[in-house]
């Protein structure tokens, strides 16, 4: 099948994508507050909108979308205040709002799940990083004028995607085991209401100072 990369390429990708999920980012604390905050239902939700952002980057980065949005001063600046933007938002909303898994003022787990969702599809649809990502880290393994290149691409990114799911699902359960122990203790939940704050804050100064390729 000429979709598919040689034995060696992809065993290596696989270990690069592996490596690169175990990598702190906007996503991973995004579903991770989620699951802490609203439980398993809202955590997952979120990864699996933060997939559907991914699976979007695939095919702009295969039609050659993604790179014009890098190469446009203008285009990758507005990505870039949005992106920066909305988890500024995120980081105020963990401050206000909090984790305090409080059961009675939670919100039905329709509202919340879908709630969860667009926020996974916002925050990757939003990140300039995610872009980069998709054209700088999947064509290094593929071959200069391999004419089944955007056949490759995609295959390469939606993998990706089906490689982090389970990830992302893992993560979310381990997470969850925690739930019990932290709500019999409050001030350490506020504790992480801050530090998801800070690191939103923090990826958020990240993706300001993102520069598109020259």
């Amino acid at each position: 099948m000429n979709f598919l990369p040689s034995l060696p390429i992809f065993l290596a990708y696989t270990a690069a994508s592996i490596l690169l999920f175990a990598t702190p980012g906007p996503d991973m604390s995004l579903f991770l507050s989620r699951t802490i905050g609203s439980g398993r239902a809202a955590g997952i939700a979120s990864a699996m909108g933060a997939n559907l952002g991914c699976i979007v980057h695939t095919f702009l980065a295969v039609f050659g979308i993604s790179a014009l949005i890098a190469a446009s001063q203008t285009g990758f600046l507005v990505l870039k205040i949005v992106g920066a933007g909305y988890l500024l938002w995120l980081a105020v909303d963990a401050l206000r709002h909090g984790s305090s898994l409080n059961v009675a003022a939670k919100q039905g787990t329709a509202t919340s799940t879908a709630r969860s969702f667009m926020m996974g599809v916002m925050v990757n649809l939003t990140n300039p990083k995610v872009v980069l990502f998709f054209i700088t880290f999947l064509p290094q393994f593929i071959t200069a004028g391999d004419p089944f290149i955007r056949q490759k691409l995609l295959f390469l990114g939606l993998y990706f995607v089906a490689l982090s799911i389970p990830l992302s699902i893992a993560t979310i359960l381990v997470a969850e085991r925690l739930v019990g122990w932290l709500k019999a203790r409050p001030k350490v939940l506020r504790g992480i209401d801050f530090t998801f704050a800070g690191v939103f804050a923090l990826f958020a100064l990240k993706i300001a100072f993102t520069q598109g390729r020259s």
